[in-house]
């Protein structure tokens, strides 16, 4: 004896989030999306409760209503006529074929716009970080989120006035000293020192000054504006609070590797009367180690950083990697010479630098030549630069 087929409404029963009273497409594809995540085993059992016809004739009910929405659906192939569906008008058909050929297409679009304003990404394992917690780029919605990486399952917070996406974030009992020309500025001395006539000093070696420097800087970011803009060794902030208070990015993160430079910054922002809802982030981070997903950031300043970096050649690589094609790199620095590098500033003697060197400075002094052929050697195109005594400012460009 042939078995009755159960009825709609029994249908219904069994998967009760399929409903004829759906009315827009985003509604069709979460349900159909709803199936789709069933093992295969339990896709058979559900051959009995909901039919294919039966999921296009939901599919033509809820897209009838939404044409006038998608408007290039209406321009769908129409199919031939499949049996066991009721006949229906062509306009109709073709929005059903169109969800047939891609079913999670307004899901899709509202993933990538989410991934769009979201960048970090674990720096273990450079995967994308889960946010819990308000959306938006600014101080008060990163201290009320909690991130979490989508392959180690490590957890990073905001516990302090940053959020904290280095390697050793949350370990209790492991501590490590970087090269002293790094500890020196996670000093809180130094940090509070800094804008308060240790970088002023940079003057006398042909630093042309915080308002100069900024406008130097955004020529060589035009063709980068309305983008995402990192400022890597921000300090206190000397310059990311001018490039987010300037309204030319959407979203400003200051990163540093010192907690006290970042306090520093958080301060400065309070006595600017900054509104702590603009778009500027506060993260702390390895320059070794971006925290970013790959070709996400449109613009990276660093100033008067390279210098003080532990290993530029890794530092400029993944600055390479993090930028989008197109992007921008802006740097500025300190060139060699006899009064930072000695006798070994350049000509025949400067191979000996790395064995003398660190005897005589802690920090790394490069000349022009060795700053363009670090930035191409990292994959970086379009190279120029501009030169004032020992100050230079260079620039690359992600091809």
């Amino acid at each position: 004896m042939r078995k009755k087929q159960p009825s709609w409404r029994e249908r219904t029963r069994v998967a009760p989030r399929l409903s004829r009273d759906h009315h827009t497409l985003p509604d069709l594809a979460k349900e159909l999306f709803f199936l789709s995540s069933f093992p295969r085993a339990s896709r058979l059992q559900l051959q009995h409760t909901t039919s294919i016809a039966a999921l296009m004739e939901l599919a033509v009910r809820a897209a009838a209503a939404s044409c006038s929405t998608y408007p290039s659906l209406q321009r769908a192939r129409v199919p031939h006529r499949s049996p066991g569906l009721a006949p229906h008008s062509a306009r109709w058909v073709a929005v059903a074929a169109a969800i047939a050929v891609d079913p999670f297409q307004d899901i899709k679009t509202e993933q990538n716009d989410v991934a769009k304003t979201e960048v970090f990404a674990c720096p273990v394992c450079y995967e994308p970080l889960i946010r819990k917690g308000p959306a938006g780029m600014n101080l008060s919605a990163i201290y009320r989120s909690g991130f979490k990486c989508s392959k180690c399952n490590k957890s990073f917070t905001s516990k302090d006035i940053f959020l904290d996406l280095t390697v050793t974030s949350g370990t209790k009992e492991y501590s490590e000293l970087k090269p002293a020309r790094t500890e020196l500025f996670r000093s809180p001395l130094v940090s509070f020192l800094y804008e308060r006539g240790w970088r002023q000093n940079f003057n006398r070696s042909g630093f042309p000054g915080r308002d100069e420097e900024f406008q130097m800087a955004q020529d060589y970011f035009q063709p980068v504006a309305g983008g995402i803009l990192v400022d890597v060794s921000c300090g206190s902030g000397l310059f990311a609070r001018k490039f987010a208070t300037s309204g030319a990015y959407s979203s400003v993160i200051a990163l540093d590797f010192s907690e006290n430079m970042l306090r520093q910054c958080y301060d400065y922002i309070k006595q600017d009367n900054t509104p702590l809802n603009t778009n500027l982030a506060l993260v702390r981070a390895d320059i070794s180690r971006l925290p970013f997903e790959s070709c996400s950031i449109d613009a990276i300043h660093a100033g008067a950083a390279i210098h003080c970096w532990p290993s530029p050649s890794n530092a400029v690589a993944e600055i390479s990697r993090v930028l989008r094609p197109g992007g921008v790199f802006v740097g500025t620095t300190f060139l060699s010479s006899p009064t930072n590098s000695g006798p070994f500033s350049a000509g025949a003697l400067r191979p000996l630098r790395q064995i003398v060197g660190p005897v005589n400075s802690s920090y790394n002094f490069f000349t022009e030549g060795e700053l363009e052929d670090l930035c191409r050697s990292c994959g970086l195109v379009n190279y120029s630069s501009k030169v004032q005594r020992s100050f230079i400012m260079f620039s690359g460009q992600k091809p």
